[in-house]
């Protein structure tokens, strides 16, 4: 007997101890529901996920090409379409994630209004978006499922039992559309016991993995802007620890969580380090302050701070607002330090912003974090804040001089051009960007790779063109020609958009509840019937 057969026959049973009471109750009916509604709150969401990125960490770690992808969304909607999309053409969602990214909460989702990435934006937007997401997600199972149920019923209509079996096969078979999600915390909003109670709300949502900065909460920027500060390795650690004690208080023991560092493009640090002993983790933090070293107190002026590191008194450069800064060109140094540390203490993925995408430089930091932490996996931001063409198109250009190949035919700062796209440089530049994700998979220890805002630009693109079209010549034709033709032809399921919005649903809904009383909205006058 199938597993969808064997819950049918559970329920009857159910049902047959109510006696008559219950008999206008279909036992497949409600089996069908129970299929369609699979996860019943957001920790059975986070367990489930969790035990799926244990999974593919594990398989990461015995082979590299198994990486996992994800892209970042601000909607549920666009979740749920990235993930019937990805099914529709490849079959499965194995190692395809969702990123939910702070700077689209910022930037869509507040009631202030476009904001930028400085945690300004409402902290209970991240676990409604999660919360959203999820429910998006279900949708798209149950609305698949309903199709199935639909063909099964015609199969068994026309007497077809083989054609009734092969659809069971794939109901018992059936593929959630409810894949992990990576969610991004910022640096906590606030404290650690801010910090706390949000990865509770965002676990208790559905979230299995949870991204932390070592940003200063009150001062957050965005990754990728100047003006970054960090914080000492003891405040960045508490928050992991408190991270940690969330996932265990609502029981999800293999929570993940990734730590992410800004020290690469952070030159400040709002707090000079408690230490205790030369050598721990406040000596190490402090010792990269910029400043100079002083003989005597008349070297002291008002208001200057003075610490004792490397055995001598430092005069740590304070700026206006109060800010000290680091030693320039200590950024790789601080990374490294501050992912062993992260790793050592309880974070189990690294997450390294940096400035460009280069599969070189960051496994250089990862050979010496993977010195001490032989495990050590990252998640990398394949960010839209990157020029992908010019960085690689002057990546190539570098190494071809460096070879001793002629460039002469090429200008460097001027690589972008269209004028180069079919040149042999430009080709193999394309060429490595295809490759980047496979190619930071193997030599520099990604295990995750993420577009953090890929569908706030494919929108604005996309918007555009349509307007561009629709308000101009084209007229009606714009959106035809340009938007419905093309779902139609292409397989879109959202040409049939009042089946995406759960009208079929309600219609199996409304004959379970009512019979043959049902009024139901897929008839025969029904216009989604054109396709």
């Amino acid at each position: 007997m199938s597993a969808y057969q064997q819950n049918i026959s559970s329920l009857e049973q159910t049902l047959k101890a109510q006696g008559s009471a219950w008999n206008a109750i279909s036992a497949e009916y409600a089996a069908r529901m129970q299929l369609q509604n699979r996860f019943k709150t957001g920790l059975d969401i986070a367990q489930y996920t969790a035990d799926i990125m244990r999974e593919d960490m594990a398989a990461y770690d015995a082979d590299s090409a198994q990486y996992t992808q994800s892209l970042g969304c601000w909607h549920g909607f666009i979740g749920q379409q990235k993930l019937i999309a990805i099914k529709k053409h490849f079959g499965s969602t194995k190692r395809r994630y969702l990123y939910l990214s702070g700077w689209m909460i910022a930037a869509l989702r507040s009631e202030f209004g476009p904001q930028p990435d400085q945690s300004m934006h409402e902290k209970t937007a991240v676990p409604a978006l999660i919360e959203e997401l999820y429910t998006f997600l279900r949708q798209a199972d149950a609305r698949e499922l309903g199709g199935l149920f639909r063909e099964l019923d015609d199969a068994r209509a026309a007497d077809d039992q083989a054609k009734a079996a092969a659809i069971q096969t794939k109901i018992d078979n059936f593929e959630t559309h409810v894949v992990p999600i990576i969610a991004d915390i910022d640096a906590g909003f606030g404290n650690a016991e801010a910090t706390y109670l949000l990865a509770k709300k965002m676990i208790e949502a559905g979230a299995c993995a949870i991204q932390i900065e070592n940003q200063v909460s009150d001062e957050k920027q965005c990754g990728h802007q100047d003006g970054k500060v960090t914080v000492p390795h003891a405040d960045f650690l508490a928050k992991i620890n408190a991270v940690r004690y969330a996932f265990l208080e609502l029981g999800i023991e293999n929570g993940i969580i990734v730590a992410r560092t800004d020290s690469l493009g952070a030159g400040l640090t709002k707090q000079i380090a408690v230490t205790n002993e030369p050598g721990d983790l406040g000596d190490l933090y402090n010792a990269f302050l910029d400043g100079d070293y002083i003989e005597s107190a008349a070297d002291i002026q008002n208001g200057d701070v003075v610490v004792k590191a490397n055995g001598k008194l430092l005069k740590p450069k304070r700026l206006q607002s109060g800010l000290f800064q680091f030693k320039k060109g200590s950024g790789v140094d601080r990374v490294v330090l501050d992912c062993i540390t992260s790793l050592q203490h309880g974070a189990d993925l690294l997450w390294i912003e940096t400035e460009k995408p280069h599969v070189g430089q960051i496994a250089e930091m990862v050979d010496r974090i993977r010195a001490v932490v032989p495990n050590a996996k990252l998640v990398y931001n394949n960010s839209p804040s990157f020029n992908w063409t010019l960085n690689f198109r002057q990546q190539v250009f570098d190494a071809w001089q460096a070879d001793g190949k002629d460039v002469t035919a090429y200008d460097r700062a001027k690589l972008m051009s269209v004028d180069y796209d079919t040149t042999d440089l430009a080709l193999e530049a394309d060429e490595r960007i295809r490759t980047f994700q496979a190619d930071g998979a193997k030599r520099a220890g990604i295990f995750h790779h993420l577009i953090t805002l890929p569908t706030y630009h494919t929108a604005a693109l996309s918007t555009d063109n349509l307007a561009k079209e629709y308000f101009g010549a084209a007229g009606m034709l714009g959106y035809v020609k340009g938007v419905q033709r093309q779902e139609i032809r292409q397989g879109i399921a959202c040409v049939k958009h009042q089946n995406m919005s759960g009208s079929d649903i309600g219609d199996d809904h409304k004959e379970y509840f009512a019979g043959e009383a049902a009024l139901k909205a897929g008839g025969k006058d029904n216009t989604m019937n054109q396709f």
